[in-house]
């Protein structure tokens, strides 16, 4: 299961996640110009713990990125919740956070097929945005939002890796704070037993909104 995987990515992960961005950047040492920026949509989550605000990657991963604004442009994520975490306790912390439709028949749409990092050029850098699945192929409305670098969780080999299609550009409070909150000790099946926010954390609204804008649109 994805889920497994996922897990294990995380514990894998924590040693990448304390490379610096310079030390990734060539180009940037050696004074070449960087690349231009991709296109991207903004969208910002309101939810009770505060706004989270998204770039949209709907140049690099298009499929990907069209799958979530269809959620958004429908309002199918208004009324729904991040109801799950995943922490570990270590220096620099890292983890997730997940929230989506939760298989509801009323605002799940069909599944995508899966756009992995190695054809994106996307990385599960800290703030990213991916697709929650069980398995490629399977990923419908739900999300996580990553704490730390990752990249255990991009493709590699036969590893499939999750669908990386945004990042966030303002909110990482919010999503610290969310990560931190208090889960139940019952709820959840398999390795999310332990993983299920209790109270959950409401998502008032998904919005499209302008690269100036703080908050979306009624």
């Amino acid at each position: 299961m994805m889920h497994l995987v996922l897990l294990l990515a995380l514990a894998s992960g924590a040693p990448a996640a304390a490379q610096t961005a310079s030390a990734a950047d060539p180009d940037q040492r050696s004074g070449l110009s960087a690349a231009p920026p991709s296109a991207t949509t903004q969208v910002t989550l309101v939810s009770d713990a505060g706004a989270i605000v998204l770039a949209i990657e709907t140049e690099k991963a298009p499929a990907t990125a069209s799958n979530f604004l269809k959620y958004v442009d429908g309002r199918r994520l208004d009324g729904t919740s991040f109801y799950r975490t995943v922490k570990v306790q270590a220096e620099p912390r890292y983890g997730f956070i997940q929230f989506g439709t939760q298989n509801d028949p009323k605002r799940t749409l069909p599944p995508i097929p899966h756009e992995p990092t190695s054809k994106t050029g996307l990385s599960h850098v800290d703030g990213a945005i991916s697709m929650a699945m069980a398995a490629p192929g399977s990923a419908r409305g739900d999300f996580f939002i990553i704490v730390g670098n990752t990249p255990a969780m991009d493709a590699e080999g036969v590893n499939p890796g999750y669908a990386v299609f945004g990042r966030v550009i303002r909110g990482m409070d919010v999503v610290h704070k969310i990560m931190d909150m208090p889960t139940s000790a019952t709820k959840g099946e398999g390795i999310m037993k332990g993983q299920m926010l209790e109270p959950t954390v409401p998502v008032k609204a998904a919005r499209r909104t302008p690269a100036s804008a703080e908050g979306p649109a009624s």
